[in-house]
């Protein structure tokens, strides 16, 4: 879902953030994205990917030996899941900007310059 907003109407897409509100929904910020909340954003999704990473690693060690317990396995499912999700939320978001800032960058044709 894409959220459209921006200042004085100017259609810029309004960011997703990287956590979700009351009741799981998502959180957008609309503005600039130069202020405050937008450098925080930043920082979660930094420390959300680290932990990704990590979180891989460790699932890398536990699934190369034949010792892991159902427990251990279905605990390591749910975190891969949350990761996973933390990750989608991530690339939406950031692919949504990439979209608008790719558009603004395209030169507009005018039907009044064309020869």
């Amino acid at each position: 879902m894409r959220v459209m907003g921006g200042q004085s109407g100017a259609g810029a897409p309004a960011r997703l953030l990287p956590w979700t509100g009351a009741g799981g929904r998502p959180c957008y910020l609309v503005g600039s994205g130069t202020g405050y909340v937008a450098r925080r954003a930043d920082e979660v999704e930094e420390i959300q990917l680290d932990m990704a990473y990590e979180l891989l690693g460790h699932a890398e060690g536990l699934l190369s030996g034949t010792d892991a317990t159902a427990p251990q396995l279905h605990f390591l499912a749910s975190r891969l899941s949350e990761s996973l999700e933390q990750v989608q939320r991530i690339a939406e978001s950031r692919g949504t900007r990439l979209e608008a800032a790719l558009a603004g960058a395209r030169p507009q044709v005018n039907s009044d310059t064309r020869p």
